[in-house]
């Protein structure tokens, strides 16, 4: 049996698979900084919260990747001073292009979460979106949170990838792929192309291997109440939508993307807000978390 990875191979793995992706992450995952990316964003954060959002004078991102969550909150005026972090220097590299597009002032640190070089109680809040599973030591990281947030301040993390709400979704993915080629036929599609360039190829390995950690609600919340937050908290969210666009993903990740109609995409893109409403109104109020694809946590520093 082989051992497992080092703290050290998996940041590397996790630094190169991150700059591989840097340029093309927003579009692959449709990243938006209008008004709907800022309503999905301010409510995600909101229901880690209990549903009050707040107002933070300072605000620091953990593995802000290109920027969706942080350049997204202060657009929305939720944070007035914004520091990024990230292992990814590709990652950060475009969150500035993207923030000087915005006219966004953001401060960028290439950094562990676990050795974080800021002045003890520094941020209100700290926040991140889809990071905590890539992190190899989430004790040593809670516990930077706590060092570096003001007495009061909050953390806040979310898209959490849940044990269970994992597993859920391999159940689609494998139905979709083997529906596949009739989708294909019926779109007048190409199948995608078995291999890509070296550095898609390389990147389609990474993937497979960066993710650290999934969690069930009780293990993610011990790491927090470990450091010693208070008022811990964590809710799920996404289930029939975390369904259809696994489903739509992998249909969609077996045909070329250029073969791929507008009007399909129309369709997966409104289908999934439409699921999500579902999902906030009949699933969220009253299924447990840990049955949600994604998970989020919230707790705050002692006063």
């Amino acid at each position: 049996m082989a051992a497992p990875p080092t703290t050290e191979e998996i940041r590397e793995v996790n630094v190169r698979y991150h700059d591989l992706a840097a340029e093309h992450y927003d579009a692959k995952w449709g990243i938006d900084y209008g008004e709907l990316g800022q309503s999905q964003v301010t409510g995600k954060l909101a229901k880690a919260l209990g549903g009050r959002l707040g107002h933070y004078e300072a605000g620091l991102e953990i593995g802000a990747g290109t920027g969706y969550f942080g350049l997204n909150l202060v657009r929305a005026g939720v944070i007035d001073s914004y520091t990024a972090t990230d292992i990814s220097p590709g990652m950060l590299g475009v969150l500035a292009k993207t923030a000087e597009t915005l006219g966004i002032e953001a401060a960028t640190t290439c950094t562990e979460a676990s050795e974080l070089p800021f002045e003890d109680e520094s941020f209100d809040i700290v926040f991140g979106h889809a990071v905590l599973h890539h992190l190899p030591d989430l004790d040593g990281a809670f516990a930077e949170f706590m060092r570096v947030l003001r007495p009061g301040g909050v953390v806040a993390f979310c898209g959490e990838p849940s044990h269970y709400g994992d597993r859920l979704a391999e159940i689609p993915k494998r139905a979709a792929w083997r529906v596949s080629p009739a989708w294909r036929a019926v779109l007048r599609a190409r199948p995608a192309p078995l291999a890509g360039s070296s550095e898609e190829v390389e990147e389609d390995d990474l993937e497979r291997v960066v993710d650290v950690h999934a969690f069930t609600p009780g293990t993610l919340a011990v790491h927090a109440r470990g450091a010693g937050f208070e008022d811990v908290r964590v809710r799920g969210e996404e289930l029939a939508a975390s369904l259809f666009g696994w489903a739509n993903r992998s249909l969609e990740a077996s045909a070329r993307a250029e073969d791929v109609p507008m009007l399909w995409r129309k369709y997966a893109y409104h289908g999934y807000l439409a699921l999500q409403r579902v999902d906030r109104a009949v699933l969220e109020p009253r299924l447990p978390a840990a049955l949600f694809y994604n998970l989020l946590i919230a707790a705050r520093k002692p006063v």
